[in-house]
């Protein structure tokens, strides 16, 4: 069984020849590879190293398990589609919502690991009927929705969790990432939210040797005297140690707020491949649900024993396109480093003293970043908001999900902002095309006309 795990030596193993690629298949020499493996992870250490934060989880396990996902998903897909799967963003709002209804570690974790076994489930379902059951269920208009929910959701912790806590340190990271974003060039530019985690870090080192302790609300809310930087836990952690480990939790009410960021996945995942299509020229379009269902695989390991999901990332093709290296085995050692950063808990303790002020300026262009990915969803697909059975499911259920809009089922459940309205936009357009007139039935596909042989293959 070919598991792609063979490479081929590209030409003399340093450079590309001029206009060439290095395809998945083959590879540069072994400490080249290894050096574009160690690169791949610093590119998506920005938001690995945020999200699990922000979740509440252990960072260290976050980043053990991407480098499991990882495995998992190249072997999956036989060495076919270069991916490095890292912790998803967009379960951010959804662990947020969970913990303000009472929820905890497990409950979230437990939400999320049922995301993973729908996203292996809509996986097998691509598989068997191809991507025309996505054209079906979720074009563009309901895709871009609730992407753009999903993000725009989380505003308020930004603003009442994060921000308050150092307002003029979150104003100064979010100047600098924003800088970072648009003038910074090639592999930079794909680090900014790292770099902008480093330059919050000496920020607030800085301003706690000018001005001492801060007066404001600390991590759990309380006005406190205390410093932006606190590095005490890094002192007191281990070189060398295993990550705690946790079983999930399921809770039914906790299940609904997560199911809906399945959308996104779909998404991003159908994005990523079609990418990697068009950059090395081989047709993925066959590898599609495979891999969907792996990266439904990776977020469950992870999720089983208490980590983040995962997801494809969109800053390692960034890597991909600056280097024109597209070896699958560049990712197995990006995978390596991942699992030696994991049982390091003094790198955790790092991780988890990032100030809450640098967080603050962090997400206020993350969460942005995230909301906007929708219109840009819309923007591909060239989405006519002019059109009313676009327009109306659209509308309602963004308002309904930033507003965080409650409605009252019984006394015991309730549904509310993501899970309410990807509910509203997902029944509303599938239901106002039932009754809408021929001349509104316009559709554009989630993904464009490069699947069309996937579609003839499984016809």
């Amino acid at each position: 069984m070919d598991l792609g795990v063979r490479w081929k030596l590209h030409g003399d193993g340093r450079t590309p020849a001029p206009g060439a690629v290095v395809r998945p298949d083959e590879r540069l020499s072994w400490p080249r590879t290894v050096g574009l493996g160690a690169q791949h992870v610093v590119a998506m250490f920005g938001a690995s190293f945020v999200a699990p934060v922000l979740m509440g989880l252990d960072p260290n396990l976050a980043i053990m398990m991407s480098g499991v996902a990882t495995v998992v998903f190249l072997l999956a897909t036989r060495g076919r589609v270069p991916s490095y799967l890292g912790c998803s963003l967009s379960f951010v709002g959804v662990a947020a919502v969970i913990r303000a209804q009472g929820g905890s570690s497990a409950t979230v974790t437990g939400a999320v690991f049922v995301v993973g076994a729908a996203l292996f489930l809509v996986g097998l379902g691509v598989r068997r009927f191809g991507a025309r059951i996505i054209h079906a269920t979720m074009p563009p208009i309901v895709t871009g929705a609730v992407v753009m929910l999903i993000g725009f959701n989380l505003a308020p912790v930004t603003a009442s969790t994060y921000w308050p806590q150092d307002q003029w340190t979150a104003l100064l990271v979010m100047l600098f990432t924003g800088l970072a974003v648009v003038c910074l060039r090639g592999f930079w530019s794909r680090i900014a939210i790292f770099l902008g985690l480093v330059f919050g870090y000496g920020v607030s080192w800085i301003f706690d040797l000018l001005f001492g302790k801060i007066h404001s609300v600390d991590a759990s809310g309380k006005l406190t005297d205390h410093w932006r930087l606190d590095l005490s836990g890094v002192d007191k952690a281990d070189w060398i140690g295993l990550p705690a480990l946790h079983g999930p939790s399921f809770e039914w009410s906790a299940i609904l707020v997560a199911l809906p960021v399945v959308i996104a996945l779909v998404a991003e995942n159908a994005g990523h491949v079609k990418a990697v299509d068009e950059m090395t020229g081989d047709s993925l379009d066959d590898k599609l649900g495979t891999a969907i269902s792996a990266d439904g695989v990776g977020s469950m390991l992870s999720t089983a024993v208490g980590g983040p999901p995962n997801t494809t990332y969109s800053e390692n093709i960034g890597v991909m396109a600056a280097t024109r290296v597209y070896s699958t085995a560049a990712y197995w050692a990006a995978a390596g480093f991942a699992l030696l950063f994991g049982v390091c808990p003094k790198f955790g303790a790092v991780v988890a003293a990032i100030p809450g002020g640098v967080l603050g300026g962090i997400t206020v262009i993350l969460y942005g970043m995230i909301g906007l990915l929708g219109a840009q969803i819309w923007i591909n697909a060239e989405v006519d908001l002019r059109n009313p059975l676009n327009l109306v499911p659209a509308a309602a259920g963004i308002i309904i999900g930033v507003g965080n809009v409650s409605m009252k089922i019984t006394d015991t459940f309730s549904l509310s902002g993501i899970a309410l309205g990807t509910l509203v936009v997902i029944t509303g357009y599938h239901a106002l095309r039932a009754f809408a007139p021929a001349h509104l039935k316009t559709q554009q596909p989630l993904l464009d006309e490069g699947t069309s042989s996937y579609d003839d293959a499984k016809s």
